[in-house]
């Protein structure tokens, strides 16, 4: 993944690279961790405050709407601080707000703590991408973009195996409070292992958006609509599969976790895979536009498979096949943002990323209340796994007919 010199080609050392993925891999894991701990305490949660469907839909809503809301000016904030500060910062609200649920005793405080976690976990995806396009030379991108991409999924994998069984024997409040307080473990080894980081060549770590340009730009809008019309997937299976498999299959709390671990952990396969096949294509001779819309058109056929979930018995096959599902969502979502760092201008990249999630969270917001009034009417998951069935050919023809030809933006070389 990096120069075979031991240097990156704006001087810094390979390990400084290395570090920075990894510190960038487990900041975007732990945003995952601390989001996911409500959905798995969900049984244990919903008997001791009597909770409703639609109660439970409006957690999450909330929680769309203030990372939509944050998210106008998370770009603005990573652009102007630099992402070394704007991710420190982050990290330290979000695990506060993370702990903040142990605290909650009514809907209304746990909506409160959710409000501020989402308004941290925004800087993340923004923050993590443009960190990629500053200190990283595109011929490395892809495949760090993957690796990093499959941090949410090992988060999603790790939580559901730990937190139920946990929570079982220590109490819910004391899940809240272990996964917030990783949060500033990390940030202890943020700060110093950035401070020496330079950008490639003359592009500066912080710098005024231009908003107007941003919005007259055809590929500002292409990311923005494809992230709107996937993300809301990842929601709606981030969100509502624990509920899934307890209600469809009958599964207790302690037996929630392998279920979500086994989707999770073909969502990661599928993160991995993207890093990997897009080089592959660029190296068989195709360029960037082929290739990417080539990897593209292969998740979205693979996520076809998804609705068949409901036609089983079996918990694990259904687990198999919703994986199968987010493995080609993260797949799709890789080749999203791999596609941003490439064609959009670097010193706007974390400020198009977020319009992109407030149009994904926005879509988020919409599947989840839609799963709650599905469910409340008797219609079932259905109509949800439908609708995901069809996101990926809708984006990429989305793609297609915004930008017939994806081309490096300027100042980038192949």
């Amino acid at each position: 993944m990096f120069d075979k010199d031991s240097r990156g080609n704006s001087g810094q050392p390979q390990t400084a690279f290395m570090l920075l993925v990894i510190l960038l891999f487990i900041g975007n894991a732990l945003n995952y961790v601390d989001r996911q701990v409500l959905s798995l305490l969900k049984p244990t949660l919903e008997t001791e405050f009597g909770w409703s469907d639609r109660d439970y839909a409006h957690l999450g809503s909330a929680f769309q709407i203030a990372a939509a809301g944050a998210l106008l000016f998370v770009g603005w904030f990573v652009d102007r601080l630099g992402v070394r500060i704007a991710y420190g910062v982050a990290i330290a609200v979000w695990s506060a707000a993370g702990m903040a649920h142990a605290l909650a005793m009514t809907v209304q405080q746990f909506v409160a703590a959710r409000i501020v976690l989402a308004v941290g976990e925004t800087v993340s995806t923004p923050a993590g991408l443009k960190t990629t396009a500053l200190y990283m030379h595109p011929k490395q991108r892809n495949l760090a973009i993957g690796i990093i991409n499959t941090a949410p999924n090992i988060g999603a994998i790790i939580t559901p195996l730990l937190i139920p069984p946990f929570a079982i024997a220590f109490g819910w409040k004391a899940a809240f409070l272990v996964t917030g307080a990783l949060g500033f473990v990390w940030l202890l080894f943020w700060l110093p292992a950035t401070r020496n980081l330079k950008p490639i060549g003359n592009i500066p770590e912080r710098a005024p958006v231009d908003w107007k340009t941003l919005f007259r730009d055809r590929r500002s809008w292409v990311v923005i609509g494809a992230k709107s019309l996937t993300d809301c997937v990842w929601w709606f299976v981030l969100f509502w599969m624990p509920d899934f498999f307890s209600r469809v299959f009958g599964l207790g709390q302690a037996e929630l976790g392998w279920p979500i671990a086994i989707i999770f952990s073909l969502a990661a396969f599928g993160a991995i895979s993207a890093g990997a096949i897009y080089p592959i294509l660029v190296a068989r001779g195709h360029d960037i536009n082929a290739a990417r819309k080539l990897s593209m058109l292969f998740f979205a056929a693979i996520v076809l498979a998804m609705p068949f979930a409901l036609s089983t018995d079996s918990p694990w096959v259904a687990a198999v096949l919703i994986g199968l599902g987010l493995f080609a969502h993260q797949g799709f979502s890789t080749n999203i943002f791999g596609m941003t760092a490439d064609i959009v201008p670097a010193t706007r990249i974390a400020s198009v990323i977020a319009m992109g999630a407030v149009a994904g969270n926005l879509s988020g917001t919409g599947i989840i209340e839609l799963a709650g009034w599905s469910l409340e009417n008797g219609h079932g998951y259905a109509p949800l796994f439908v609708i995901c069935g069809g996101a990926y050919f809708s984006a990429l023809a989305f793609i297609q007919l915004m930008i017939p030809r994806l081309e490096l933006s300027e100042g980038q070389e192949a």
